[in-house]
């Protein structure tokens, strides 16, 4: 297939309009967009490696949370599904989907390792960050590849509060909670 008829087959399916035009969407985005901000003030007040981490964790939450309206992971999801039926391998898709999401655990599982190392001086002082980022990571690609029963999973809701709101919210909130931590010591007088 190539990547001009890929291109037409994804968007024979999917355009990008609002993914997510609900209350719940649309607070999901706000909570990006305020964890963006609060990570952009940590970077500020940091230097070195802080300031790096700080500043590509708020460039990367401002590009999810333009993904959480334009839906691009459904993109992916549907290039996977044209690549899977023109390769004819689409009714074996599971195990591919499978495969994806240890891949993409694993990847995220050495990214945060990697980054924990890297700044290991600092880990006291963003691992719950990491954490956050970790888990955004890996819950978005996760959901990316379309597995149906991981896609029950986000939409059950409890009590009517969707698995899905409670796993994005959760890491967005970790990440916030670090950079308002981060900032209050940078506030706080020291005696």
């Amino acid at each position: 297939m190539s990547p001009s008829e890929l291109f037409n087959c994804v968007l024979a399916t999917w355009s990008p309009t609002l993914g997510d035009p609900t209350v719940m969407g649309w607070v999901t985005v706000v909570c990006y967009l305020a964890a963006t901000v609060l990570s952009a003030f940590v970077s500020f007040s940091q230097s070195g490696r802080q300031r790096v981490f700080w500043l590509g964790l708020s460039a990367l939450l401002f590009a999810l949370a333009i993904n959480k309206q334009l839906d691009l992971q459904s993109a992916l999801t549907e290039a996977g599904r044209c690549l899977a039926k023109a390769q004819g391998w689409y009714e074996e898709r599971q195990a591919v989907q499978l495969k994806f999401i240890f891949w993409v655990i694993g990847i995220s599982l050495v990214a945060a390792l990697l980054s924990g190392w890297v700044l290991r001086r600092d880990l006291g002082k963003i691992w719950l960050a990491l954490v956050g980022l970790s888990f955004l990571l890996a819950f978005i690609s996760v959901r990316a590849a379309g597995f149906h029963h991981f896609d029950q999973f986000i939409n059950f809701e409890p009590s009517s509060v969707r698995m899905n709101w409670v796993l994005e919210l959760g890491g967005i909130s970790a990440v916030a909670t670090n950079a308002i931590y981060l900032l209050l010591r940078r506030l706080k007088p020291t005696q």
